[in-house]
């Protein structure tokens, strides 16, 4: 689970790099989709994981307004703030977890239960989602888009470990 979310920070960063040649008009050009801009779906992804991970801490979760990070640079701000509390929280993710169950009260006021494996994983696929939407757009601008391949990030600490045993053996 910790490595599909270093896998979605690593790729969000690239994305950022992405972004870095993109005007502020393309940023926020009205698209298909997502949450109909290139901007607004990076901050979407970055509220939602900050949010979902507050839920789950039990602290209040409040709804931070697109309006007021309407630039590149105050989205990767954003994301900083909010990373911290939210990378702390998944290294210390552990099997015990799994199966807690989170009671959220919906607007019908009867309550959906779900469990906290099942939140984080939701989490997860909710950034892979958009990040599939920021694709297609970069083809819509004639731009190539950021590789969405897991392979080839040296996230694997089994393969780091054996690459440099592999090395060592090779001295």
């Amino acid at each position: 689970m910790q490595l599909l979310f270093k896998y979605n920070w690593m790729v969000r960063e690239d994305w950022f790099r992405w972004c870095e040649e993109l005007s502020q008009e393309e940023l926020l050009e009205n698209r298909t989709g997502g949450m109909g801009n290139i901007l607004h779906t990076l901050f979407h992804i970055v509220d939602v994981e900050w949010s979902w991970i507050r839920v789950l801490q039990g602290k209040e979760d409040f709804q931070e307004n697109f309006d007021d990070y309407k630039s590149l640079e105050k989205v990767r701000k954003l994301t900083a703030e909010f990373h911290l509390e939210v990378e702390s929280f998944v290294n210390k993710w552990d099997a015990s977890m799994e199966e807690r169950l989170l009671h959220l009260p919906l607007e019908d006021g009867t309550i959906e239960t779900h469990t906290w494996g099942e939140i984080i994983r939701h989490t997860i696929a909710h950034e892979i989602h958009h990040i599939g939407q920021l694709s297609i757009w970069s083809r819509e601008v004639g731009r190539k888009p950021v590789s969405a391949n897991l392979i080839r990030r040296g996230l694997s600490s089994a393969f780091v470990d054996s690459v440099d045993a592999l090395q060592a053996d090779s001295k």
